[in-house]
């Protein structure tokens, strides 16, 4: 006599994420640091989106170290901010950078959503992404170099925050209710896994360091960098709803955009008063 055999059990939900697992997801994804991601599902990719902003911290750090040690062996404002605007573009592989061209392509074809979408994919950067690449690049560096001129921990200060916000608005990005434009890549396994409360409470961390950075070059820069790193956030808040409007959701190469744009309007709203 045969028996019907059982079927079998469920599979079991993914375990939650720790911090470790955060933040190797988060340096492993948004850095060209040598650190290897150990999980790649929905869970890590949640911890990881909210741990962004301490890898952009590190990215902030290294262009500010790099800035402030030129001008200590007698170099000028000016390649201070050219470094300084170097090193996240090295420690990202250039990758937001070409986000950034990618989306200017995108958006500036005016085609409908899948076309643009293929534009975006291909490999080459047409004219639209040239001229925002050029004019984005310059105003870091003109931003850092006027910060640097006006003191030293000025424009280190603003490297760091700058960093820190690009990726805070890259936690922004992934909350849920944000869809992926495509099924695969970086956007859909990253796409709307961060709770809109969780995303609320890393910017408010975000905002209290930026506050405290600021402190540490007077009381009216506590005002000043707290308003740079929400007026980053809210550019780059703009730029995700028109994206999202005409690509039916974000993609790498929007994220991309994303940190870039968050970086320089925080630069420049850095440079305001001095």
């Amino acid at each position: 006599m045969s028996t019907t055999p059982s079927a079998p059990p469920p599979p079991s939900p993914p375990s939650p994420a720790s911090w470790p697992d955060g933040l190797r997801f988060a340096f492993g994804t948004l850095t060209a640091l040598p650190v290897q991601v150990t999980r790649w599902d929905r869970e890590a990719a949640r911890a990881g989106m909210l741990c962004a902003p301490a890898a952009g911290l590190a990215v902030g750090a290294c262009a500010a170290v790099l800035g402030v040690l030129l001008l200590f062996l007698g170099a000028g404002p000016l390649l201070a901010a050219v470094a300084s605007a170097a090193v996240p573009a090295v420690l990202t592989r250039g990758l937001h950078l070409d986000g950034l061209a990618d989306t200017a392509d995108g958006l500036g074809s005016g085609r409908p959503a899948a076309d643009a979408l293929r534009i975006m994919k291909q490999s080459d950067i047409g004219p639209f992404g040239v001229i925002t690449l050029v004019l984005v690049l310059f105003a870091q560096v003109a931003a850092l170099a006027q910060l640097y001129g006006a003191s030293w921990t000025r424009g280190a200060v603003a490297a760091a925050v700058a960093a820190t916000a690009a990726r805070l608005a890259l936690t922004l990005a992934a909350r849920t209710g944000v869809p992926a434009a495509l099924p695969e890549g970086l956007g859909a396994a990253v796409a709307g896994v961060v709770p809109v409360r969780g995303a609320a409470v890393t910017a408010a961390v975000v905002l209290a360091v930026a506050a405290g950075a600021g402190a540490l070059l007077g009381t009216y820069d506590v005002v000043r960098t707290v308003l740079a790193v929400a007026a980053a956030v809210g550019a780059a808040e703009l730029l995700l709803r028109h994206c999202t409007r005409r690509f039916g959701g974000v993609t790498g190469d929007v994220f991309g955009g994303l940190a870039e744009t968050a970086a320089t309007t925080a630069l420049v709203l850095l440079t305001l008063g001095n």
